[in-house]
Order: structure tokens, then C-alpha cells, then sequence
């Protein structure tokens, strides 16, 4: 039962994801880049009042710690926490490029793809271990993304920028388990917010005035943002970011239910298949931990 808490972080904040495309479709009409523009800033903004007002005393212990390390460590975490910050931009952006301006089904397809991307980088980079009942789960996963590239390339090529993104940054965030989680989000938004600063006079369009606009996009940066990467970052610091990958496919399929009743997608036979494949690969990968659980019940 130790691990039953960062299961469920990981299982609501994948189910908020998967219900994105309620609060983004209405924003269509605005570039993606005015969208991640105003995200980013709204959740710097927000988190850095917070950590000032509210964490000050978590704030300090960070710091000393990071000056009691070595300087290859500074430097070492300075660059993971950087890149990440970048990879987390990048997954953004294409992320909501792609639900507005290609279609929700592609967003889901990316998640679908991201926990196959995770669990082999998290064996090859973080050693983590696999069962053989779990390298079939990886198996079944990628079949059934087979199945759905088969129905639309384009889609599958979209897909797998978003899912490469975030499996790095999953895969990066599991060397931050010593700083505190809340601290190290809040600076991976600072320097999202710097790394996009320059770009916004040149590339954003007219300050928005709907009042619609900025209701969404505050909901955007607290309830799909800050709180879900949280419990994600939460997640990491307990169970095996292969295994927190593996949840990750709660999000699509959510966001695959939505897509056809919601948005009235098109989905054929095949799509509905490879769906179900990898539902049957989360259950799979995951069917240890069930049976303890149950076990533990019992």
C-alpha cells in the first residue's frame, strides 16, 4: 500500500489531461503560440507568488543544498533543469498546435506513444528493470500504434514529437527528487517564460480582450498545469518512470472518448482495436501491482 499514493497521483493527473481538449477547443480561434505565450506566463507568475509568500522556508533549504554540492553537480543540475524546461516548451507548444490545427485524435496517439518511448528510455538511461509479462505490455502497446500510423501517417508523425517531448522530460525529472517539487516546477516555468520572453513582441498577435480568452487560459495554467504536473512530479518520486509511462495511456484513451462522442471524429474498426490493445498493455504492464494490491486488500 507504500506505493498506492503515487499510483493515484499519477492516475488523476493523467485523467485531468485527458479531458484537455474540453478547455482548449474553445480557444481555436487564438494562435498556439498566443495560448502557450499566456500559459506560460500565467504559471510563472502564479507559482513564483507562491513559492515567495508561501515557501520561503523550503526556498532557502533548496538553495543551501544546491550550493553544498560540488560544481560539476551545480552545473549538472542547472543543464538537466534547463533542458527539461525546453522539452516541456517544446511538448507544449506542439501539443496544442496539433489539438486546434490537426485534430484531438493525434493528440491522443501521442500519448499513446510516449509511454512505449519512456519505458525504453527509462531501461536504457535509468537501468530501470522489466519483467518479461512487461516487455509484452511495450509489445502490445507498440502494435497497437502500429495499427493506428496504419490509419493516417501525418497523425503518427505529429504524435511522436509530442510523445518524444514529454518521455524526455518524464525520464528527466526522475534526477530532481531532492529538491522540492513544487521549487523545481516553479523554475522550469521561469526559464519556460524566459526562453519565450524574446519571442512575444515579434510573434504574438493583438493583446486578446475577450474575457473568454483569459478564463480559459487561467484554468488552463492551474487546474491542467500546475496540478497535474505536480502529482506527476509527486508520481516520479515514488514508482519507476517506466511505470508512471504506462499510466500515461489513461490520458489518451480519455481523450479518444472525447474525440469521437465530443468532437464527432471519425473513428474506424482498426482505431478502436489498437485502442483496446493498448488499454489491455496499461492492464498488463501493471498486473503485479494490481494483484498486490488486491492481495493486500484481502
Amino acid at each position: 500500500m507504500n506505493n498506492l499514493k503515487f499510483y493515484l497521483a499519477a492516475i488523476v493527473a493523467f485523467s485531468i489531461w485527458g479531458t484537455f481538449s474540453l478547455v482548449l477547443k474553445p480557444l481555436h480561434s487564438y494562435a498556439s503560440l498566443d495560448i502557450l505565450f499566456y500559459r506560460v506566463f500565467s504559471c510563472a507568475l502564479i507559482m513564483t507568488l507562491i513559492s515567495l509568500l508561501f515557501k520561503r522556508k523550503q526556498l532557502k533549504n533548496n538553495l543551501d543544498y544546491f550550493k553544498s554540492l560540488p560544481a560539476k553537480g551545480k552545473q549538472k543540475t542547472i543543464g538537466l533543469n534547463v533542458v527539461s524546461s525546453i522539452l516541456l516548451t517544446a511538448n507544449w507548444f506542439s501539443f496544442i498546435y496539433v489539438m486546434n490545427h490537426v485534430n484531438v485524435r493525434a493528440t491522443s496517439v501521442a500519448y499513446l506513444v510516449c509511454p512505449i518511448i519512456t519505458t525504453i528510455l527509462a531501461y536504457f538511461i535509468l537501468k530501470d528493470k522489466l519483467t518479461k509479462l512487461q516487455w509484452l505490455s511495450v509489445f502490445l502497446s507498440f502494435l497497437g500504434c502500429l495499427l493506428l500510423s496504419y490509419t493516417s501517417l501525418s497523425d503518427m508523425f505529429y504524435s511522436s514529437i509530442i510523445g518524444f517531448t514529454y518521455a524526455c522530460y518524464l525520464v528527466s525529472q526522475t534526477k530532481n527528487s531532492q529538491f522540492d517539487k513544487f521549487l523545481v516546477l516553479n523554475f522550469h516555468m521561469i526559464i519556460a517564460a524566459l526562453i519565450l520572453l524574446p519571442f512575444f513582441p515579434a510573434y504574438s498577435g493583438p493583446i486578446p480582450t475577450e474575457f473568454k480568452f483569459y478564463f480559459f487560459v487561467e484554468i488552463i495554467a492551474v487546474m491542467y498545469t500546475i496540478i497535474p504536473l505536480l502529482l506527476n512530479l509527486f508520481a516520479l518520486s515514488g514508482i519507476a518512470s517506466s511505470k508512471v509511462g504506462m499510466i500515461l495511456n489513461i490520458n489518451p484513451i480519455i481523450a479518444f472518448i472525447l474525440a469521437s462522442t465530443v468532437y464527432g471524429e471519425p473513428l474506424s474498426p482498426i482505431q478502436i482495436c489498437a485502442y483496446a490493445l493498448i488499454f489491455v498493455a496499461v492492464i498488463v504492464f501493471n498486473a503485479k501491482e494490481i494483484f498486490r494490491l488486491k492481495m493486500e486488500k484481502v
